[in-house]
């Protein structure tokens, strides 16, 4: 008897999205010259009567109606995403179904979070749709809606959620925002180049500043206080330190840790993500809203899922500028979310040097074996891609922003809307994901319970305390532009 043994895919879920998102941005940019090829993506407006909710992103596509958008989005989505599924050797056909239901779920907690009653912000908001009240969330809420509805299928119906999980893909779909997000940050930086250079070296020093501190103090607490082997110990200060599910995997490869280890870090990750989430862009609202950057920043390193964090960041920017706006500051919208990302993507270099260098620990003083040696391209092989694509959909959405001529580039905005747009609808897929990952009795019944006291420790006892100091330090008395 033979037996075969499948071989992983050539392209994983990293060049996956480095492609998928830099071709939404290319195909958004024929709009500046009256080509619209994006215009036809669904839209979600603030509603109280549900037949007014959905529209398209364009104008010239009104004729397909909120429904037809509705329908042409998911459909073009289904077909982009199960032919990736398909590239990463995933069965197509239960990638395909399993999706039909996550888009359908996740889009439809989008709309609730944009009902009025939850979304309306300002008076003259309350006043356009006749209600006398509302949650003042923005339709930012919908994030949350997601994340409640997955976390609702997960622990009350885990044999669905189980049914799900062909097309629960966090990191690829958060991925693909973040590529798209590049070229939206780059409209925003582009009238207030200063700025924009001071966010980026200030958000280079915070996080080295930050994660040097963190990971050694938690590493200190998993080995000293709790017991843990470095085997343990190592993977959990990555995934609490520098950047979550990504971190906590690239060092279990990196130290040659056994799968299990990484995968329960990570189930961990998620769960206090999704606690963060829920509570720090209200706390930054309510303590942090005159100094907003600082704000942002905070989000950027206390939040360790590139999901998680970079939709936080969203949230928070929704809460503060709305509470900014009550009071008659208009900021720029942009600049809270850019401050966020940009923290977030210089984690993301991060790993891929710091899991060289704990590669080169392990491999040449704690686990030697003869004729083993860590090399200087690992450092490439483990270096997240999509941060490529991040960088090309920036620059290229900076240059034009610059150097074309005036009438094209006043077009530019308008164009990087549509894009923006599927970046909206990828954090949506993104929140109810990462909401279906957390069963938690599922990961208590796996020992997670010492793995999370360390994480409470290290997270409530000084993570989220320093990164505030560091992000007080680094961003404090700086404003986003006024409207």
């Amino acid at each position: 008897m033979s037996t075969t043994t499948e071989t992983p895919p050539r392209i994983n879920e990293d060049w996956l999205s480095l492609g998928i998102g830099v071709a939404i941005f290319l195909l958004a940019l024929p709009g500046m010259a009256g080509i619209d090829l994006l215009g036809w993506v669904v839209t979600t407006s603030v509603w109280t009567d549900i037949t007014k909710a959905l529209g398209t992103a364009s104008k010239g596509y009104a004729g397909l109606g909120g429904i037809g958008a509705f329908i042409t989005t998911y459909l073009v989505l289904l077909a982009v995403l199960t032919a990736s599924a398909a590239v990463l050797k995933l069965d197509p056909k239960r990638f395909a179904l399993a999706f039909s239901a996550v888009f359908w779920i996740a889009y439809g907690s989008w709309v609730v979070g944009s009902y009025a009653y939850v979304a309306a912000v300002t008076p003259a908001d309350l006043q356009k749709f006749g209600i006398g009240w509302s949650l003042k969330l923005t339709n930012e809420a919908g994030f949350l809606v997601a994340l409640v509805s997955g976390l609702v299928i997960a622990n009350a119906f885990p044999r669905f959620a189980e049914w799900l999980k062909e097309a629960i893909r966090p990191e690829l779909y958060i991925k693909i925002a973040i590529v798209i997000l590049g070229g939206a940050l780059a409209v925003t930086v582009a009238g207030k180049l200063n700025l924009a250079s001071s966010l980026l070296l200030r958000g280079l020093a915070a996080i080295v500043e930050a994660y040097l501190i963190y990971w050694a103090v938690v590493y200190y607490l998993a080995r000293r206080y709790f017991g843990f082997s470095r085997e343990w110990a190592a993977p959990l200060a990555s995934g609490i330190s520098i950047c979550g599910v990504a971190a906590a995997i690239t060092t279990g490869s990196a130290i040659r840790a056994r799968p299990a280890v990484p995968v329960l870090v990570s189930s961990l990750v998620v769960i206090f993500a999704v606690v963060e989430v829920l509570v720090l862009p209200f706390l930054a609202q309510t303590f942090l809203s005159d100094e907003p950057l600082v704000a942002a920043a905070w989000i950027g390193l206390a939040i360790k899922t590139d999901g998680a964090a970079v939709a936080g960041g969203g949230i928070t920017e929704s809460l503060i500028l709305a509470k900014a706006a009550a009071q008659g500051i208009h900021y720029q919208p942009g600049w809270l979310l850019a401050t966020t990302a940009t923290v977030k993507v210089f984690i993301d270099v991060f790993i891929g040097i710091w899991a060289f260098i704990l590669g080169y620990i392990w491999t040449n003083h704690i686990n030697k074996e003869e004729g083993d040696k860590a090399k200087p391209i690992e450092i490439w092989q483990r270096f997240p891609k999509f941060i490529l694509g991040y960088v090309a959909t920036f620059a290229l959405g900076l240059a034009i922003a610059l150097w074309a001529p005036q009438d094209i580039a006043a077009k530019l905005p308008a164009a990087v809307g549509e894009a923006s747009t599927f970046r909206v609808i990828f954090f949506i897929l993104t929140f109810f994901s990462i909401g279906i990952l957390s069963n938690f009795k599922t990961l208590w019944s796996q020992g997670i319970g010492k793995l999370a006291a360390v994480y409470v420790l290290s997270l409530f006892g000084f993570v989220i305390w320093v990164g505030l100091l560091i992000s007080w330090l680094f961003f404090s008395g700086i404003k986003p532009p006024l409207v």
